[in-house]
This record gives C-alpha cells, structure tokens and sequence, in this order.
C-alpha cells in the first residue's frame, strides 16, 4: 500500500459556457444534462436509441435548452469539450475513441458529482465507498443503517436510493454518504478520493464491459485511491487485499481486514457468535470491542455475515460508537429477492435470491443451505458453472433449469454431479418459473429448501431480477393455495 500525501486532481471546473456532451439518456444521462445546464454549460446528448422512452425524455431536455441528437451516439459533437457518460457504456465505443485522440476527457456521473460536491460553499461530505462483485447494495443500505443509529445524517447513494448527482446538489446537507460503486462507475471516476472504502470481493463478472478480469479488478480498485484513513478488505479474498496494497493513499490510512474467523489485530472477525472490532481500538494487540451479534444480522448467512463486518468497519472508521453498528444491523431490513424466504410447503422451505445473478453470487446463496432443489439458469454473460458446481454438489437434491444459456449449467452438473437429478425445461417464457416450481416441489423432501439462486442474469425471460423474484414468489404461492 502506497502511502503519502495524493493529489487531489478533483480541481474546480467552470462550466459556464463549456460545450459538454452527455452519452446516453436515463437515470444518470437526464440528471447529469439538468445539472449541467443549470451550471451554464451547452449541453448536447447523445444517444444511441431512438425509441419512444427516448423521445419522450429528449422533449423534457429540449424544452430547457439542451440539444439531444437521437440514433447517434458514435460521432463526437464538435466543438465538445467535456464528455459526461452513462456508467453502461463501454470505454471502446467510437465515441471514446474520437474523444480520446481530440484530447477531450471523458467523466461519468460519479466523477461529475465528486466535481460538484462543495460547491457555492456547501459542506462536502465525505464518502463511505463500496464495491465488490455482490453484496454492494445490501452493505450500503447496512453501513447507512448504522451511521443513522450514530445519529449522523446519510444516505444510501450510488446505484441505489439517492442519486448521487443530487445528494451532492440538493438542498439537504449530510454529514456523511454510503456510496455503493460498479465497476463500471469507477472506470470513469479518476479522481474520486473516498474517506474510506471496501471490496468485499472479486469473481469474474462483466468481462465482456471490462475486457479481461485483470481491467475488471483494475477498476475495482479504483476505489481505494486516495483513501484517507481505511481500506477494508476482505480476508478470504486475497485479490482484495492485493489491491489494496497496489493502491496510492494518504500518509496513515491503513489496511483493515474482515473475516468470518476469529479476527487478528486490525481486523473485524467473529467470535463466539459475537462480532468483533481489533481495528478501531486502542491496543488492538491486545483489545477487541464486541459490536453485536450474529442473530442481529439479518439473515445471518455466512456472506451476509462479512457485508455486516464490512459495513460495521467503514462505519468504525468513520468514529462510529459500538452501540450504533449494534443498533443500525438490528434495524437493517434486507432488500427484496435477496435471500428472501418466501415459504414453507409441506415441510420445504421456498427461498428467492433471484439477486443471484452471476456464479459468485450463487456460490454464497447454495453454501447457507444443507440441502437444496436448485431453480437455476438464465443469461449466462459468459460465465462458467464448473466450479460453482462442483463446489455445491454435495448440496443438492436436484436441480430445474430454465432459460437461454441452462445448457451450460446442465453440461457442468453431468460432470461433478452425475448423481444429481436434473430437470430441464426448454422454454423461456416467464410462465416456465411456475413449472419449474411444480418440478422442484416434485423433487423436495421435507426439511430441504428449494433455491432460486439463477447465477445467471434475467433479461432472457423477466424484465429484470426483481421480476424474476416475483415470478418465484407468487408460484410458491399457488403451491400453497
């Protein structure tokens, strides 16, 4: 870990007059090209649709002024003189690659509210960041949890709750932010200097945005650049650690690890069913503070367990008292889908983590289960099942496969788990879940759980996970009409 004084690069940018194109409409394109017009910039969108949401959200921007160039998001407005992007598209579009040889930087929306923050004197609050391959979300909402039970007024931003270009521009004032990152986000936010941040882990994932895992744990680590006092890492993922000692951060920031093993001296570990601080106390040789209990997470899955760790030491570096991770995790109520129980029938339980949509996030929901009919498939996005597998195979009573790319799971549960019983169904259309629940009931015994943990992402069949979970939910349901 580099340490010493970094430049902040994140210098004061006049936009009055400046010629700033904004790739891509939708949630962070409208907001972003609203901020830059109210800041007198000449704003331009482009985008590479030209559908009827589109149309729609183009009018809304012309009536301010904005001028917004529909089916054309490859050429380079001339004249531009910033670019503020869409955090979805791809650093290899033609866009970029004319900005690049013009000489003209490309920002995303984090990076623009990092410029913004603190601007016409307000308090720039500092950032509590996150990002990690799974978990974000739910270690945000936790870390915002906790620092509101420390009384200290936060959001959630970033890809969830507040967005962060008005977090940072609206009239509320915070002591503090929760701000989840993807790796998508921090590949264009190159001066982003956080107070402290985590990755709670890395496993392939978007490699086709990325382009190799080596850009996509790069990005990542993003995060900890310029880290002011901590960067948390997880230490049962030794490439976290490896970025944290790669980075560049300020003179006394440390290195803090997380673990679900009993923790050594600048870490947060568990023991005895309590967890425990060995990072923020004096004579952590010697010391640790209990923080609270397993039974306050919620649910107390192993992974869930290192998002609270996770969450509870960025809140612990923020000055944090004890009672407050205690009473933020006891007051955190999980998202939808995310290892969600839906019900009990005859005896099984019915289990939606349809968040699980890529192999590491699989991985973690099949190890809280002792015995399990697995609903999985989907969208691959290039990923493979070999190792999710074979590490599960002693798991699972069964397995019902569903949409587009279930033949890979199919092909990698034939070779390390033969034995396995494998339903198949060769249909994506979204009635296919209700089958595939009759078809996992059918394999159940009781005190088994039937998961739908996909591993795979949803666009093939749902609009989006949360529809999948739905999907899930009410046919469970009609098993138990």
């Amino acid at each position: 870990m580099g340490s010493g004084q970094v430049t902040d690069s994140s210098a004061p940018f006049d936009f009055q007059g400046k010629h700033v194109t904004v790739a891509g409409l939708g949630v962070s394109g409208v907001p972003a090209a609203k901020v830059l017009h109210g800041l007198g910039a000449r704003v331009t969108v482009v985008n590479d649709g030209d559908d009827e949401r589109a149309r729609t959200q183009a009018a809304e921007l012309e009536t301010l002024g904005v001028t917004v160039r529909l089916g054309d998001g490859a050429t380079l407005p001339e004249g531009t003189e910033l670019i503020v992007t869409a955090p979805g598209w791809k650093p290899d579009k033609p866009l970029f690659t004319a900005a690049h040889e013009a000489g003209v930087p490309v920002w995303g929306d984090v990076e623009l509210a990092w410029r913004l923050r603190g601007r016409d004197g307000r308090k720039a609050a500092p950032w509590l960041a996150v990002t990690g391959t799974n978990g974000k979300t739910t270690t945000v909402r936790m870390l915002a949890s906790i620092l509101k039970a420390a009384g200290l007024r936060t959001a959630a931003v970033g890809n969830i709750g507040v967005s962060l270009l008005d977090a940072v521009t609206g009239d509320e004032e915070y002591d503090v932010l929760a701000v989840e990152l993807s790796s998508y986000q921090l590949h264009w936010a190159p001066s982003l200097r956080a107070h402290s941040a985590a990755v709670l882990n890395l496993a392939p994932d978007h490699l086709d945005w990325h382009g190799s895992m080596e850009a996509y744990a790069a990005d990542k680590g993003r995060i900890y650049e310029g880290n002011r006092v901590a960067c948390v890492y997880n230490v049962a993922d030794k490439a976290t650690e490896d970025l944290v000692r790669e980075a560049d951060v300020e003179e006394g920031c440390r290195a803090v690890g997380f673990t679900l093993g009993s923790p050594a001296p600048s870490q947060l570990g568990v023991v005895e069913g309590l967890l425990v601080d060995r990072a923020f106390v004096e004579d952590r040789q010697k010391n640790a503070q209990e923080l609270a209990e397993v039974s306050d997470v919620d649910p107390p899955a192993p992974h869930n367990i290192a998002n609270a760790l996770a969450a509870a030491a960025l809140a612990r570096s923020f000055g944090v008292p004890a009672a407050a991770v205690r009473d933020g995790l006891r007051a955190f109520t999980p998202d939808a889908h995310r290892i969600a129980h839906v019900a009990d029938v005859d005896g099984v339980a019915y289990v939606d983590d349809s968040k699980a949509t890529n192999t590491h996030a699989a991985e973690a929901s099949l190890a809280a289960y002792e015995s399990i009919v697995w609903i999985a498939g989907g969208l691959a996005k290039g990923a493979t099942f070999d190792e999710l597998v074979a590490g599960a195979a002693k798991r699972l009573r069964g397995a019902v496969l569903i949409g587009a790319d279930r033949a890979l799971i199919r092909e990698a549960l034939a070779r390390h788990a033969p034995e396995v019983p494998v339903v198949d169904l060769d249909r994506t259309d979204t009635g296919a879940m209700l089958q595939a629940v009759q078809e996992a009931q059918r394999l159940a015994r009781p005190g088994d759980t039937v998961l739908l943990a996909p591993a795979c992402a949803s666009m093939d069949m749902f609009t989006n996970y949360n529809k999948r979970g739905d999907a899930f939910a009410q046919a469970v349901r009609e098993l138990g009409a």
